[in-house]
Parts: C-alpha cells; structure tokens; sequence
C-alpha cells in the first residue's frame, strides 16, 4: 500500500471513529487532521468535501464491516441458529462504551437518512443486502421452516427490531434491556423453524 494509500485509510478510521462516537454534523474536520496528523491539503487531495467523507466511510468502513459480520451466521448449515448465535454474541461482547455510544452503522442512519438524499439511497441499498443475505439464508433451508413465512419481511423485521435493541439500548445506556429485546428476537427466530 502506498504512503497516499495509507494515509486514505487512516483518515477513514478516524473520521469513522469519530463519527461513531460524536455523530456526523458534529464530526470536526480539525479533530481528524490533528489526530491524522496531517494538512487540509491531504485531507482534501482524498475527499473535496465533509459530505464526500462521509459517504466514503459508510461505504468502505461501515457497510463492508456490517455486512461481513453477518455472513457467518447466514452461511451456516443453520442459519436459524447462526443468527441467533451472532445476535447473542453481539450481547455478550458488547462493551459498556458501545451501550451509550450504540451501533454506528445505526446511528449514522438514523441522524444522516432523513437529512442527505445520498445517505438515505446508501442506507437504503446496504439495507436490501443484508435483507438478501437473510433472504438467501432461509430459501437455502426453506423445508425445516414453517411455510407460510415471507421470508423478506422475516429479514426486514429481524434488521429492524435489531436497529431498534440498538437504539433503546443506547437512549437507556442500559445493556440488559438490549439484550432482552435480543433475547426475545431470538425466540422469534427461532419459531421460525417447524
């Protein structure tokens, strides 16, 4: 990877960083320049805006981590159980800071989404991948299931209640209730089967 290569990147994980954990109208350029350590210059010679950053470290932070962290559990022989699974893990390796700060993937949707029209389409097309992935899942063991499931509303309601453990999790700064709500997600998960 070259130095320009290398410096991309870094800025990425700091202005990911720094967006999870101070959201992204409040996320200062000054602050990423001065924990890169590098000039206005560099920055902008890799992104010619705030907004253009942003919707870099959505797409190749962001997304790319979400969607890979998902896959295991849907490529399993069971997927019923791989997704409840990784859901509970997500519980039992959550850390306090991530209980207040809460998911970043979902806290950039939530404040960006009904505010910038191209972070809603890069929301909404990250969205209907990981519906797909759960999709897919399911089709692949369609006979253990009950048959009267829409599967993609299956996926839709399973990212949605997941998005909103996150979000009561995090107004709460209380982990146990995002793990009841996971807890009971699992369950309907679970009923799925015949």
């Amino acid at each position: 990877m070259s130095v320009a290569e290398q410096t991309r990147q870094n800025i990425l994980n700091v202005a990911a960083d720094e967006i999870h954990h101070h959201g992204f109208k409040a996320t200062s350029l000054s602050v990423i320049l001065n924990r890169c350590g590098i000039s206005k210059g560099a920055l902008y010679h890799h992104f010619t805006n705030k907004l253009e950053l942003g919707y870099a470290v959505f797409e190749e932070v962001y997304q790319p981590m979400f969607l890979e962290a998902w896959r295991p559990a849907l490529t399993t022989d069971d997927p019923i159980e791989g997704l409840c699974d990784f859901l509970i893990s997500i519980t039992d390796n959550m850390a306090c800071n991530e209980s207040v700060c809460g998911c970043p993937l979902n806290n950039l949707c939530e404040e960006m989404a009904n505010v910038d029209e191209g972070f809603r389409l890069r929301i909404l097309a990250m969205q209907e991948q990981l519906n797909q992935l759960i999709v897919d899942a399911l089709e692949r063991v369609r006979d253990d299931l009950r048959s009267n499931i829409k599967f993609s509303q299956v996926g839709y309601f399973i990212a949605a209640t997941l998005n909103g453990a996150n979000s009561l999790g995090k107004s709460s700064r209380n982990k146990v209730v995002f793990t009841q709500i996971i807890d009971e997600l699992c369950c309907y998960i679970r009923a799925l089967k015949k």
